[in-house]
């Protein structure tokens, strides 16, 4: 790991990466990091025929079959955790249990609940914890983003064209792109309502997603696999017309940004091509410049997100578009919209729910020990000794630290999109 001087000086000294897995976003993000030169991917965990490209990109790492083996380095500053969506979740808790920096492929896991784990463990070590979400890295996104910030904004509508039959995992769990995007634009979202062809999810079908931001703006997202081109659209709907950021090739291709200024005439500002994984690459290196020795105070992990000021991606990125995947694939069951609650993940909202499942419990006993107080009177005298622990417990709520908060907390109606 990093000793204090190498901290203190920035990265002066290269960092020495694990790759685990054969997954495509991290082959790209270790040819980021070849490109880089700062830093060296030295060793590899996963199919033989992951290292193939890696000699491609001039990169010889050394194969280790065993996860522990890996792990045990003691020159290993960072792990890329890029393996299937079986064995994703367990290597993410391993790799932050032995305190090393983390990127983790998205999503993480198809359920929030193993995020949530990691966000708490990064708690405890403090070490910095990424998402490979790189849409969001664009310097497109950031005029759209200004312009909702200006409050003119009505809608959001994003569409997306693929040549794969993607939007759904080999379990045929659902994963949408986008919403990193959507929320870096114009906020936390609130409400998501999916529609489909069929009653029933399948590879390869249009997907429409509408809903709203936190506020008054609305958004609409169409998927569309199976086609003959990629492509991405981003538009913004004002109360003046649209303006609509175009990726003719598809994402991170050339992009062309076509708006009306401010005296009513139609502008288009055009972008090179972009290597959003160099960019995650920098995000990072800034992550581990900033990652204290030592565990993070409640809420201090989720401070750094896409909707926050200023925006810079964080691991609360992965929780959110994991909980929206999930609130999507509700709605799709069911036929309605589904709401998120937008809980953010400390030891503090976490002893509240504990709390509160405590507080639920203890009345049905209270009930059920009143019933069978008929028969058993002296049962009757457990229900103050048992109150009075509950309410103990309930005095620790002033041992746990409260996060702070801030003017861009999701739970508040305050983000961009309002």
């Amino acid at each position: 790991m990093f000793t204090e001087r190498e901290a203190a000086s920035g990265l002066d000294e290269l960092m020495r990466f694990a790759l685990l897995g054969d997954h495509r976003d991290g082959l790209d993000l270790a040819r980021a990091l070849a490109a880089s030169g700062r830093h060296e991917l030295s060793l590899y965990s996963g199919p033989a025929s992951g290292l193939a490209p890696l000699h491609r990109l001039g990169l010889n790492p050394r194969a280790i079959a065993d996860l522990e083996e890996v792990l045990a380095d003691p020159d290993l500053d960072a792990v890329i955790i890029a393996s299937s969506t079986s064995a994703r979740a367990a290597q993410l808790r391993r790799a932050l249990q032995s305190e090393c920096h983390v990127l983790c492929v998205h999503p993480a896991d198809p359920s929030p609940d193993v995020a949530y784990e990691a966000a708490l463990i990064q708690t405890d070590t403090g070490r910095a914890l990424l998402p490979l979400l790189p849409l969001a890295q664009h310097p497109a996104f950031a005029r759209a983003a200004d312009m909702a910030r200006a409050g003119s904004v009505r809608m959001v509508e994003l569409e997306i064209w693929t040549t794969e039959d993607a939007f759904l995992d080999g379990e045929l769990k659902l994963s949408l792109p986008g919403w990193d995007v959507l929320r870096f634009v114009a906020g936390e979202i609130g409400e998501v309502y999916l529609q489909s062809a069929q009653p029933e999810l399948r590879p390869g079908q249009p997907l429409l997603v509408s809903g709203r931001f936190l506020g008054e703006v609305l958004f609409q997202s169409t998927y569309l696999p199976g086609q003959s081109e990629s492509r991405w659209r981003l538009s913004l709907v004002t109360t003046t017309g649209r303006a609509t950021l175009l990726f003719r090739d598809g994402f991170p291709g050339p992009a062309d940004w076509t708006f009306t200024d401010e005296n009513g005439e139609t502008r288009t500002e055009s972008f090179a091509a972009f290597d959003p994984w160099t960019a995650l690459l920098e995000r990072f290196e800034q992550a581990v410049r900033n990652a204290p020795s030592k565990k993070l105070t409640p809420g201090q992990a989720a401070d750094e997100c896409l909707t926050k000021t200023p925006p810079v991606l964080g691991w609360q990125d992965e929780l959110r578009a994991l909980e929206l995947d999930d609130a999507a694939r509700r709605s799709a069951e069911r036929g309605r919209s589904s709401t998120l609650d937008l809980q953010v993940t400390t030891e503090e909202a976490s002893f509240k729910g504990t709390m509160t499942l405590v507080g639920c419990s203890l009345i049905w006993l209270t009930v059920a020990v009143l019933i069978l107080a008929i028969w058993l009177p002296y049962l009757a005298l457990l229900i103050v000794p048992v109150f009075a622990i509950f309410l103990v417990l309930q005095a620790l709520r002033w041992i746990v630290p409260k996060s702070e908060s801030s003017p861009h907390a999701p739970h508040e109606e305050s983000s961009r999109g309002a």
